[in-house]
């Protein structure tokens, strides 16, 4: 599987590590009133979709940068690759 890079280019996905649902962008506030419930949630319910996912992927073997993928967990196929920063900001978490 080729994943292309937006910084630098297409890339194997073997120089990559997988870790999930990039719904983990989205961290709970540790000082809620529910953050213990959240948290639970955070760490361990996760949807299996079949079908278009966005998913965290980590650059191990090239600028270590994290992106997030949106590809068929089907087919495979990739349609989208973006920085996980770019994402983050665009989501209301600049950290």
């Amino acid at each position: 599987m080729i994943i292309n890079h937006p910084l630098l280019g297409p890339r194997d996905a073997a120089e990559f590590i997988y870790l999930g649902d990039a719904c983990l962008i989205d961290r709970p506030d540790w000082e809620a009133e529910d953050a213990a419930e959240k948290f639970h949630e955070y760490g361990y319910i996760r949807d299996n979709i079949a079908g278009s996912m966005q998913e965290l992927w980590y650059h191990e073997q090239g600028d270590r940068s994290w992106l997030v993928v949106t590809r068929d967990t089907v087919t495979h196929e990739i349609t989208d690759v973006e920085m996980a920063r770019d994402v983050a900001r665009a989501r209301g978490r600049s950290k």
